[in-house]
């Protein structure tokens, strides 16, 4: 392009500076929203806005036509001269000459994918925004590179634990008492006590011992409706998880063994008697406690993503989980356009004609040859150009999954769609691919957040919830 076309398309606004990659979308889900246990958020792209202006492109420059008017002359009878020495002007048109000049339609960018085959589907921008986060240099990175993620699970020790499983007690049992026989009409028998020994009770008693405490997590939300392809946003659900308990069952003393005395009257008689030396007494034997072990299982390490480049020469922890993005580089394109510029432009060349002299009729010289100059105008060529009026942005935004999806809805859903011209098969409540498909087309036809059933693609059909 010389720098004259190029003046001119800059100044109607035609020719913008090269980019060398496409602006990042603006990102609006630093942070989760504020959500309640049951409700589930996508993250969208809201697409950008653009316009279509239609601009004048100069394809051949104004010039001027020239036109002679001869010189005019008078007859006189004498001898003169015939012909006066003058000078002719011939005409010579204007050359021009044919420049071929390539102008872009469309300018070269980068863009991420999911792989460098040829049908490869761009990479989400929920899957750019992980890998940012978890260190991939977006910014940095060249078209060719490719970045895989990794995946290292969460780790657990075991640990044993012992469960009082029945209480600590006593034992009790009773030494007799030792007596002497004599011979005398005496008390055979003195009054005593005797001791009787009373057994301890048990029960069996059930105890919940708290495993895990209950808590509240944010995870993918699962369903037919949670995504359709990878341009779509992640579906995250605040889910409550109630805590874990292990039951264990145990003896525990109802009552404690103990004993109680009897009182035995003295006996007499005159005979040979037995004479108490020694009472009776009790004998008390401690029983230890009995326990059980329990096998727990603590976590130590948390699970974590990885992000590794294929031209890194160190090995990547984990294993693969098959997601991937690739930079990838898409050429301008240009529009052949053909045009005239002057390369010489109209004039005139003058020819010295000598004088003549002769007696007879001449002609008198009474106006000189004369030029007469009209313009040609310059031609211009329509050329329609499409301008990004705003940007894209990723936002968090409520949508529909399996904890918040009725039949009902479902039906009202697809009936609108059919309604509105897309093929969403059979209306049986079921959102499979079909009726997804269907959603994803009309969220696109309208200008509408991509990436799930958000609550405006609803507003938009006229389905309330």
């Amino acid at each position: 392009m010389n720098n004259k076309l190029t003046a001119i398309l800059i100044s109607a606004g035609l020719a913008m500076p090269m980019q060398s990659s496409l602006a990042q979308p603006v990102d609006k889900t630093n942070t989760l929203p504020d959500a309640k246990p049951g409700q589930c958020y996508a993250k969208v792209m809201v697409p950008a806005k653009y316009e279509t202006r239609q601009d004048k492109v100069l394809v051949r420059e104004a010039a001027q036509k020239i036109d002679t008017i001869p010189a005019k002359y008078e007859w006189a009878e004498k001898t003169v001269t015939i012909q006066a020495a003058h000078t002719k002007l011939v005409p010579e048109p204007a050359k021009f000459k044919k420049v071929v000049e390539k102008i872009e339609t469309s300018p070269a960018m980068n863009i991420w994918v999911t792989s460098f085959d040829k049908n490869a589907k761009p990479a989400s921008p929920g899957m750019l925004t992980a890998a940012k986060v978890l260190g991939v240099k977006i910014e940095e990175a060249l078209p060719g590179m490719c970045f895989k993620e990794y995946y290292t699970p969460t780790q657990f020790k075991t640990e044993i634990q012992d469960i009082v499983v029945k209480d600590a007690s006593e034992e009790v049992a009773s030494i007799p008492a030792e007596y002497e026989t004599i011979v005398e009409q005496v008390m055979i028998k003195e009054a005593s006590k005797k001791i009787i020994e009373v057994p301890a009770t048990y029960e069996t008693v059930s105890e919940k011992v708290l495993i895990e405490a209950a808590k509240t997590v944010w995870k993918k939300g699962t369903g037919p409706i949670e995504k359709i392809d990878n341009t779509t946003g992640e579906i995250m659900c605040l889910v409550e998880i109630p805590a874990k308990y292990k039951t264990v069952k145990k003896q525990v003393v109802k009552t404690a063994a103990t004993t109680k005395e009897v009182e035995v009257p003295a006996v007499y008689k005159t005979v040979k008697v037995r004479k108490l030396i020694t009472p009776e007494q009790e004998k008390r034997t401690k029983v230890p406690a009995s326990y059980k072990e329990i096998t727990k299982r603590k976590k130590i390490a948390d699970a974590r993503f990885a992000w590794h480049g294929a031209h890194e020469t160190t090995k990547p922890e984990g294993t693969p989980t098959g997601l991937q993005i690739c930079l990838k580089e898409i050429p301008a394109k240009y529009q052949t356009v053909t045009k005239l510029v002057v390369s010489k432009p109209a004039g005139f060349a003058k020819q010295q004609l000598p004088a003549g002299t002769e007696v007879v009729k001449v002609r008198k010289l009474v106006a000189n040859a004369t030029e007469k100059r009209s313009a040609i105008p310059a031609e211009y060529k329509t050329v329609a150009k499409r301008a990004k009026v705003s940007g894209e942005s990723l936002e968090w935004q409520q949508v529909l999954c399996e904890t918040n999806m009725t039949k009902d809805i479902a039906i009202r859903v697809q009936q609108a769609l059919k309604d509105a011209g897309y093929n969403i098969g059979v209306v049986d409540g079921i959102p499979g691919g079909a009726t997804m498909r269907a959603v994803d087309d009309y969220q696109r036809s309208k200008g509408l957040p991509t990436g799930g059933l958000t609550i405006r693609t609803l507003e938009s059909l006229g389905v309330g919830i």
